[in-house]
């Protein structure tokens, strides 16, 4: 192949070509990840920061009440019927509970569930879930005495083979709100 001289056109040379290559690459690079941004925005960040620090006073006050309660539990669930069997323990006993599975990073993977009392035992408490859940999660479970909502709130590893204790390791965060 003959070598382009100085008189040829631009295109025939080949470094126009590689510099065009990878301006092309890079407002395709561009591109994708504009369109990537625009249709998965950030659901984690919150504008609100007021609002925000209000809420975490809140959830203090909850955790601070199942605290003065002596509330305990242990959640159990079952693989194949994917029962919760919860064991309360402490001075509430209402007639439901509310226990919240969450995800840290994927909301989608939240899970509510509804747990009644169960008539025959004393402090057992029976509710369904839907489908498999493993993983990190936050446990969060929610439930009233005297008309004020109570919450035992903690980080841990669920799986269908062992238990979840709540209510056994110290509140973070209100060292300073003890009464």
């Amino acid at each position: 192949m003959p070598a382009a001289n100085a008189a040829s056109p631009w295109y025939k040379h080949l470094w126009p070509w590689i510099i065009i290559g990878i301006l092309a690459c890079s407002v395709t690079l561009t591109l994708s990840m504009v369109t990537i941004a625009v249709n998965n925005p950030d659901n984690l960040v919150n504008d609100n920061y007021y609002e925000a620090g209000k809420g975490i006073n809140r959830s203090l006050d909850r955790e601070l009440l199942a605290q003065e309660l002596k509330m305990r539990a242990n959640v159990h669930l079952d693989e194949l019927t994917g029962e919760v069997d919860l064991r309360l323990s402490g001075a509430s006993q209402p007639k439901t509970l509310e226990l919240n599975l969450i995800s840290p990073t994927q909301p989608e993977k939240d899970r509510k569930i509804v747990l009644t009392r169960s008539e025959t035992e004393a402090g057992r408490y029976i509710g369904q879930l839907g489908d498999k859940v493993e993983g990190r999660r936050f446990v969060e479970l929610l439930g009233t005495q005297d008309d004020h909502v109570w919450r035992m709130f903690e980080e841990e590893q669920v799986s269908h083979d062992k238990d979840l204790l709540l209510g056994d390791e110290p509140l973070q965060g209100a060292e300073d709100q003890k009464k």
